[in-house]
């Protein structure tokens, strides 16, 4: 049996503890020095480790970690962009080369080069981590950097089109006799889901029932119905390129048959996906979209 017997001059005379007194007493030496450990030794070598973050609450800990994650997100995307832009100025200035198009004549120099470093300097007297407002601008200016060097490569290719022995079979005249949406093709913000999205032809609006022509001569290869292109006819006009004409109500020609440039081969609709009546017209080499504004300018 345990008794603990305390004595003080304060006290007139000493006091035994109980067995229940002593076992408490005890318990509390060695828990006390437990929780203040745990209190205020941890979280101090987590605080140098994790900054704020650790001795947050838990939700404002969660809030900040999504915040972070989100600025991770847009930094990995400024440097997707950042490798695509550059990936296209190497093939424009190729491109170019090939076209006889001088280095001082691209029209890309209207622009600074993200891998072009002008003088700069001074010092330094705030320094502050870019915002994610700051973030999203940057992507925005890289994005209108990227659109214009992709309308750029078009242009080249197009020159060179014209210029080699694919020129005479190129699909130069236009598939209806109204006006394009001269915007329509490229980067655009799509009419259905809102979202940003790269359109890969023009369109051209029209009452239902207006005819669609051949752009040039070839060989029908696809006439079918699809959930996208809704009635699509694709023509084939050798050496890899195609024109595709998307959305009409009804489809003159079949899969197989030859057609002559200026033919009428289809009737403009309002099929799969789309918002009224229009032709969509693509013209691909190799499975690649082209530009159809270049030809068409270049015909007229």
């Amino acid at each position: 049996m345990i008794n603990i017997i305390i004595v003080s001059e304060k006290m007139a005379k000493p006091k035994t503890l109980g067995i229940f007194e002593s076992v408490g007493l005890i318990l509390a030496l060695i828990l006390v020095p437990v929780v203040l450990t745990l209190f205020f030794i941890t979280p101090q070598q987590v605080i140098k480790s994790q900054g704020v973050k650790a001795i947050l609450p838990p939700h404002l800990r969660g809030a900040m970690l999504s915040t972070q994650s989100h600025l991770d997100a847009y930094a990995k995307q400024i440097g997707e962009l950042q490798a695509r832009i550059l990936r296209l100025d190497a093939q424009n200035q190729r491109l170019s080369k090939l076209a006889g198009i001088k280095s001082s004549a691209e029209p890309i120099n209207e622009r600074t080069s993200v891998n072009e470093t002008l003088g700069q300097g001074g010092p330094l007297i705030k320094d502050a981590p870019l915002t994610e407002d700051d973030l999203k601008a940057t992507i925005e200016q890289m994005s209108a950097d990227l659109d214009f060097r992709d309308e750029y490569q078009g242009k080249i290719e197009a020159k060179l089109l014209l210029k080699s022995v694919l020129s005479e079979m190129l699909p130069n005249s236009s598939p209806v006799d109204v006006a394009f949406s001269s915007s329509s093709y490229g980067w655009r913000i799509d009419p259905m889901s809102g979202h940003r999205a790269f359109h890969e032809g023009l369109d051209f609006p029209a009452a239902s029932g207006t005819p669609v022509y051949a752009a040039a001569d070839g060989i029908v290869s696809t006439a079918v119905q699809t959930s996208d292109y809704g009635n699509l006819l694709k023509i084939d006009h050798g050496s890899g390129l195609e024109t595709r004409y998307a959305h009409n109500s009804r489809l003159l020609v079949k899969a197989g048959e030859r057609v002559i440039k200026g033919q009428k081969v289809a009737l403009i609709g309002s099929t799969g996906r789309s918002t009224g009546p229009h032709l969509h017209y693509e013209i691909r080499l190799n499975g690649n979209p082209l530009d159809p504004r270049e030809y068409l300018r270049n015909h007229s």
